[in-house]
């Protein structure tokens, strides 16, 4: 480490970006995607059209639910919206735990392809696939030397802001370290704020003591105290049908004074003692605490209402809606997913930083970092093109189509990472953004192939969610091949053989 306050600083951020940079870019990159949550959701299936009506789908859904899963103890729904047209529904089933997607116009499954949508990157992105808690402690770790690199790196530049109007393109390594100062300083309250608050989510995983001082292992308690407002009665044992359920509905939108209706909990199904819990459809406002309502289900009476009022509390769900970002609307939704692909870029620039700054010469260490990096920058936008190519293409009827559909995720992505470490990163980077942009800009023709919401008709039609979708994924595609061509373009020239001279 070199002598000096900023020279310590700059050695900080190096090393702090670098040791869990290729993951950091992955739950970034997959984050940024989670903007748009919903949007993947319906586009993951085309066979759903819009509700009519958020009261009427969500009680003919729980009609459904009457007939199909009678015997479980609760079911909980997930309600439409004018982000999201399916009804999201759970309710355990004996050992297992059972979810279905359901029509908003029928409120039944019937016909609907089974896929994890927009959930499967929300998932990885704080989860990583792995099994709880393990996967939530990395990314919490990874989110915390994210902050260490952030604020090393603004102490390490000097003239930060000068240098945002600083891009010298064609100068190698200076060029990178422009991009990389030019991305990093563009956004940089943004990329403070969705770190921060993202670490801020999991920080009872990694600094539990003060839930441990306070209420030991009595996890009750503590649930209870940190989201109060559910109602809670034992079964009857007297069998007796729910209400008028869309009558109920409707006068939790009336009192949530025009808010929408988020999720719905019906506890005690099929028992005198049944109880309607309604909430607050969360992007309502920028703090992540929906209000609570509670009814009898069977005579329509209010039972319960809950708002939360306690500063702290209400401080703790601004950050989490901060990151969250469901309060956005659709302009500050996009400014949420400019961000994101800022701060990807921001990480993917300095990763590539980090190997064009230290010689070719430096062995082992050197080339897997910088084959790691091909892999990672350019395999998993390839790998979240095939999750798309595996929903349009695999019949709608299979079984397990969500684990097919991860599993073309994470076979991509490690044949690309495979690709990477086997070619020279100069050939790497040109090869697999080429098979990136082929991947994207074919996606909207493959669909088009396999629905009737393909480009064309969603433009004709004014379809704008499945024509936005296809949009993106035709820039994204251009984009690519343009870098793959223009990285082509650059690749050294062979050396030529020369003939022995004649005698």
């Amino acid at each position: 480490m070199k002598t000096g306050f900023r020279q310590s600083m700059a050695w900080l951020h190096g090393w702090a970006g670098l040791v869990l940079g290729w993951l950091l870019f992955a739950m970034v990159l997959t984050g940024t995607a989670t903007v748009f949550r919903s949007e993947i959701g319906d586009w993951m299936r085309p066979e759903v059209t819009a509700a009519p009506d958020q009261v009427k789908a969500t009680a003919a859904a729980i009609r459904y639910l009457e007939k199909a899963a009678p015997n479980a103890p609760a079911w909980y729904l997930t309600a439409p919206d004018d982000r999201q047209s399916t009804i999201e529904a759970s309710y355990a089933d004996g050992d297992d735990y059972r979810f279905a997607a359901l029509d908003p116009n029928s409120g039944r499954p019937d016909g609907i392809r089974e896929t994890l949508g927009g959930e499967f990157f929300y998932r990885f992105h704080f989860e990583l696939q792995l099994p709880y808690p393990w996967g939530r402690i990395l990314a919490s770790a990874a989110g915390m030397l994210m902050l260490v690199a952030l604020i090393s790196g603004i102490i390490t530049h000097r003239r930060i802001f000068a240098d945002f109007f600083t891009l010298r393109t064609g100068k190698g390594k200076r060029s990178w370290l422009d991009a990389h100062n030019v991305l990093g300083v563009l956004a940089m309250p943004f990329h403070l704020m969705i770190t921060f608050t993202g670490v801020l989510t999991l920080v009872t995983l990694t600094m539990p003591w003060g839930l441990v001082a306070n209420y030991g292992k009595d996890t009750t308690t503590m649930f209870a105290e940190v989201a109060p407002g559910y109602f809670e009665r034992e079964r009857s044992g007297h069998p007796a049908p729910l209400g008028d359920v869309e009558a109920i509905l409707a006068d939790a939108r009336r009192r949530f004074d025009g808010g929408r209706i988020g999720n719905v909990a019906v506890e005690n199904p099929g028992d005198a003692a049944a109880v309607i819990q309604v909430l607050r459809d969360d992007a309502d406002q920028l703090g992540y605490s929906a209000g609570k309502l509670a009814y009898d289900g069977v005579t329509g009476r209010l039972l319960a209402a809950y708002a939360e009022d306690r500063p702290a509390k209400k401080t703790f769900d601004v950050l989490y809606g901060l990151h969250m970002g469901r309060f956005a609307p659709w302009v500050s939704r996009w400014l949420y997913f400019l961000c994101g692909l800022a701060l990807s870029a921001t990480i993917a620039s300095g990763l590539v930083l980090w190997t064009v700054s230290r010689p070719e010469g430096r062995g082992f260490g050197h080339h897997l970092v910088a084959r790691l990096t091909v892999g990672t920058v350019a395999g998993l936008p390839i790998a979240m093109a095939a999750f798309f190519w595996a929903n349009r293409l695999a019949p709608v009827g299979l079984a397990d189509r969500p684990g097919i559909e991860v599993r073309a995720f994470f076979l991509c992505w490690a044949a690309a990472m495979l690709f990477a470490l086997a070619r020279a990163p100069r050939r790497g980077w040109a090869e697999l953004t080429a098979m990136m942009g082929l991947g994207w800009l074919l996606l909207p023709l493959v669909s088009a192939l396999t629905t009737a919401r393909g480009l064309p008709a969603s433009l004709i039609h004014g379809d704008w969610l499945f024509a936005g979708f296809d949009l993106v994924a035709l820039a994204i595609g251009c984009g690519a091949l343009m870098t793959a061509l223009h990285l082509h373009r650059r690749q050294p020239a062979a050396p030529r053989r020369r003939r022995p001279a004649l005698a």
